[in-house]
């Protein structure tokens, strides 16, 4: 069974005078989901020997555990692109995970609402786009069809998406875990460097050193930083943006049924304020999407100096945010208003 790690603790690695025996196949620098998806699968490929490691205690502390639980279709992804190709395979294999290992979800389906004239070309495009991607049941809907879906939205226009559902994605995470026997996690063990030697990568933690034939680095928000150890190209870099929600008071949550998104700003890599009902069954209102001050900083007071003047000392940063102020300072201004946070989710549900 995989061993679990305590932070400071001497965690299950080979010693530089180890005997080749101890020494691992594939080491995997992550214990998110993707971290624990790739070691999982790996696993079943005929890798004997695979260490997982990762700096937090437990499986799935950040990205895996910080996101609003959507099985996503494939819609917005262009046509052939691995982005689509991977999204709609990724559904297909998620859910069959799901209904093997008893993991609750619901394909609940998702409404995209055009409330404005100006939003109705972008919709269409997206609707093509999702035909293209192979989505099943697709279907543009008018006013009166979206009411009968979703009795609280008012729209012009809608995609109905019928394939997007919700799950736990923590969840989904520990079961893969837990599927996966053999594999050795050290948890509690921050990466510190790598550095390759003949036929194999020395890797440096916290809690001890590994050799590993090969190395696959699934570290989510410090994946730049991992993939510099290497003496890798700085870029891409990772720019921490955070996400605030707001909940539905436990009475009004039988406003929304499933998913209810907005039309996408195509300029941007993000959705836009929506209605996500969860799977335990709060509905979430968000996200909105405003500079993190630190790369793991879920909450506003959460400030880490050398994260923020990395941050802002990119110039790819500085470039994005000279051309989007104003945007900019409308998420910031949602962020610090409810009101303002509440009149963008009012557009379509008033």
């Amino acid at each position: 069974m995989p061993t679990r790690g305590r932070r400071g603790a001497t965690l299950p690695m080979p010693t530089a005078d180890a005997d080749a025996a101890t020494r691992y196949d594939v080491a995997v620098i992550g214990a998110g989901i993707l971290g624990l998806a790739t070691a999982r699968e790996l696993a079943r490929r005929g890798e004997r020997r695979i260490l997982v490691i990762d700096k937090e205690r437990t499986q799935a502390t950040h990205q895996t555990g910080h996101n609003s639980g959507v099985i996503h279709s494939g819609l917005y992804y262009t046509p052939g692109s691995a982005k689509a190709r991977l999204c709609v395979a990724g559904r297909h294999l998620l859910l069959e995970f799901c209904n093997e290992q008893d993991i609750a979800h619901d394909i609940c389906g998702k409404l995209v609402v055009a409330v404005e004239e100006s939003e109705l070309a972008e919709l269409q495009t997206l609707y093509e786009r999702g035909i293209a991607n192979g989505l099943r049941g697709l279907r543009l809907v008018d006013a009166q069809e979206i009411r009968e879906i979703e009795p609280a939205v008012r729209g012009l226009r809608a995609i109905w998406v019928p394939e997007a559902g919700i799950v736990n994605y923590r969840d989904v995470a520990l079961a893969i875990a837990r599927d996966t026997p053999g594999v050795t996690f050290g948890l509690g063990a921050r990466v510190t460097g790598l550095r390759v030697t003949s036929g194999e990568v020395e890797i440096q933690t916290t809690g001890g050193t590994a050799r590993a034939e090969n190395v696959i680095a699934c570290a989510g928000l410090h994946s730049d930083r991992i993939a510099r150890m290497t003496g890798a190209a700085p870029e891409p870099r990772i720019i921490p943006f955070r996400g605030d929600y707001w909940v539905l008071k436990p009475e009004r949550r039988g406003l929304i049924r499933g998913l209810v998104y907005p039309v996408p700003d195509s300029r941007f890599p993000f959705l836009g304020i929506h209605f996500t009902r969860r799977i335990e069954g709060p509905v979430w209102c968000g996200p909105n999407a405003v500079l993190a001050f630190a790369r793991e900083g879920y909450r506003r007071r959460d400030v880490d100096l050398g994260d923020l003047a990395e941050a802002v000392g990119y110039g790819g940063f500085r470039a994005l945010a000279a051309k989007y102020w104003r945007t900019g300072l409308a998420e910031l201004a949602r962020d610090l208003s409810k009101r303002l946070f509440l009149d963008a989710l009012r557009r379509y549900v008033p």
